[in-house]
């Protein structure tokens, strides 16, 4: 059977494009930022570079089996300003609009507080466009929490053109992400019922009963960075800098990184794997297989270690605000989002608990904050670590925080792509 294209709109950096084709299944995707496409191009992932709102659909017309939409989400984000919450009763509008086969656009834009409002929109134009030729034969879609009224809205209509529907809020860290992002989604399909895919992770794991293995624990960063499971992470705090893709968008002084010394006292050097994959263990010691997380070139020499760093628990703190969220490396993260403060995703000490040695042994004190680097939240959002992040770190930072997870993605793509996809162990073949 032909099964004709996957459309991804508004593709990214390419979340649910590597997951698509770790499922066997190459997608493509419209995509304007010029640096997500590069990171796409060298990733293999088939691009067209546009702007979704003026890119016509005749094209993909009579040639489209699903379609994937994930617009832009900074007008609506806890993250910015919100804006697009004033937007709302326009944005409806033009989804009503757009299935009735009317583009409003120009006159909604005039009363728009942000521009980029309205194209969570947009899906709905290309939905009414294939919708004539009796396609798409299934819809995902994603977007923050918020926007989830705007997915019930497109799932009525859905349901109007003979589609199965859902909406709701999945959490990513319910299926396997090292992080607790919470993302409002659709499913619609016009040959299966829609439901979510079933959580493997849960923030209490669940014993084996008789209807098969329970759930897992949510999957925590020293796991997803290679730290370890069962030992506490001995990461030691490294000065310098490593060649950086372009200006580096924090405060000017040493670049500090946080890599990890299995051995006391020695540090090792982890090259990014040849092949990229995505692996969950049933053993629990990480599902991800890591390449280095420093930046430096494999010549260069071994950073300093210091024989105090197993003194020392870690955390992530998403900002220097009094409400940021802090969460142990033996926890998921919190939703990562980098914007203009980018540099303040940071990595904080304290002492270990169970530590005996006193502070006269350690006359440095508590090591300072540690920024975290793009290669580090790439793994936390659930990308292999050797993932071609392409731009500066400001860009690269930026991709990553607006990515969809791959591992997510991968539960929701399966069952519409046909794909054989156990649930604990999802790679890519070489």
């Amino acid at each position: 059977m032909n099964r004709g294209l996957v459309l991804d709109l508004f593709a990214g950096p390419g979340g649910w494009s590597y997951a698509a084709s770790v499922l066997g299944v190459r997608d493509i995707g419209l995509e304007w930022d010029p640096w997500a496409c590069q990171t796409r191009a060298a990733a293999g992932l088939l691009t067209i570079r546009t702007d979704v709102a003026m890119y016509p659909v005749r094209p993909f017309a009579g040639k489209t089996w699903g379609l994937i939409a994930s617009p832009p989400c900074q007008a609506w984000s806890m993250a910015g300003k919100r804006l697009g919450l004033l937007d709302k009763p326009l944005v409806h509008q033009a989804v009503a609009d757009f299935a009735a086969g009317r583009d409003t656009r120009a006159h909604l834009l005039t009363a728009c507080r942000d521009e980029r409002s309205l194209l969570a929109a947009e899906p709905m134009r290309y939905l009414h466009a294939l919708h004539q030729a009796g396609q798409p034969e299934w819809v995902l879609m994603e977007e923050v929490p918020d926007v989830l009224p705007l997915w019930r809205q497109y799932a009525a209509i859905l349901r109007s053109w003979g589609f199965s529907a859902w909406t709701g809020i999945l959490n990513a860290a319910d299926y396997g992400v090292p992080q607790t992002r919470r993302r409002a989604i659709l499913i619609a399909s016009r040959v299966r019922t829609a439901v979510p895919p079933e959580p493997t992770h849960a923030a209490v794991p669940e014993p084996e009963s008789l209807f098969g293995p329970g759930r897992r624990r949510w999957v925590s960063m020293a796991q997803a960075l290679g730290w370890g499971a069962t030992d506490r992470p001995v990461p030691t705090v490294c000065a310098g800098g490593g060649p950086g893709g372009g200006p580096e968008p924090f405060p000017s002084g040493s670049r500090k990184t946080l890599t990890d010394a299995r051995d006391r006292g020695t540090w090792k050097s982890h090259p990014a794997p040849a092949d990229l994959a995505l692996r969950s263990r049933r053993d629990g010691l990480g599902w991800a297989q890591h390449g280095s997380r420093d930046n430096r070139p494999a010549n260069a020499p071994a950073p300093t270690f210091s024989a105090e760093a197993h003194r020392w628990s870690w955390s992530l703190r998403s900002n220097n605000q009094t409400n940021a969220t802090v969460r142990s490396s033996d926890e998921p993260a919190g939703t990562l989002f980098f914007g203009h403060r980018a540099n303040e995703c940071l990595w904080v000490a304290e002492p270990r608990l169970d530590t005996t040695a006193s502070s006269e042994q350690d006359p440095g004190g508590v090591p300072d904050p540690i920024r975290i680097t793009a290669v580090e939240a790439g793994v936390l959002q659930s990308f292999p670590a050797g993932f071609p992040w392409a731009g500066n770190k400001g860009q690269q930072f930026s991709q990553i925080g607006n990515a969809v997870p791959p591992r997510l993605a991968a539960h929701l793509l399966a069952p519409h792509l046909g794909a054989t996809f156990n649930r604990d162990d999802f790679t890519l073949a070489s």
